[in-house]
């Protein structure tokens, strides 16, 4: 066995917005006439796709919604998401990921986030950083069902089909790379 790939959570892995997606989750909550409760939203979400804490939230508050609606719940919080970060000063990395990234790719290890971030929100962060084109595959919210969200495997073993589709000489297997992860739920998965 030997490290052929990296897989990386993107938020609180990537980019230190954990705390944001907490106030969007509880503005949109205030917008459904919800009351929100921080504790339950950290207990529930933390690590988990969008799709799955939103429903869970919901669900939990005695709310039945289609999937439809789900939908425009998730897209109304991406689309604030994307404002928020667009006036900061400057997007809020943790410090070395640029080192950490170049010394993946310069040991010639494929690199792939695997997030349950909605895509919008990892191509638009991932379009204001110097190493876009160096991830190689990304797993997001949108490429899995709610029961397939953290701590599921589903994702990391989508990004592992990803990367030996793209890159067949590798033959690549689970135990060949590295996840690096924030979250409980991440890491059980």
């Amino acid at each position: 066995m030997s490290l052929k790939a990296v897989l990386l959570d993107f938020n609180g892995t990537v980019i230190n917005d954990e705390d944001l997606h907490q106030q969007l989750i509880e503005q949109l909550l205030v917008e459904e006439n919800l009351r929100p409760d921080p504790r339950e939203i950290n207990q529930v979400c933390l690590g988990r796709s969008d799709r799955a804490c939103i429903a869970e939230l919901l669900q939990l508050r005695g709310r039945v919604i289609s999937d439809g609606y789900l939908d425009q719940l998730i897209a109304r919080k991406a689309q604030n998401y994307q404002t928020r970060m667009a006036s900061f000063d400057a997007l809020p990395f943790y410090g070395g990921l640029d080192d950490l990234i170049y010394k993946i790719r310069s040991a010639q290890l494929k690199l792939a986030i695997v997030s349950g971030a909605c895509r919008s929100d990892i191509d638009w962060v991932l379009a204001r950083t110097r190493f876009q084109d160096l991830v190689s595959v990304i797993v997001s919210a949108d490429d899995l069902s709610r029961e397939a969200s953290k701590p599921e495997p589903d994702g990391f073993l989508l990004a592992i089909e990803r990367l030996k589709q793209q890159f067949p000489a590798l033959k690549l297997a689970p135990e060949d790379c590295l996840a690096i992860e924030d979250s409980f739920a991440g890491i059980e998965a």
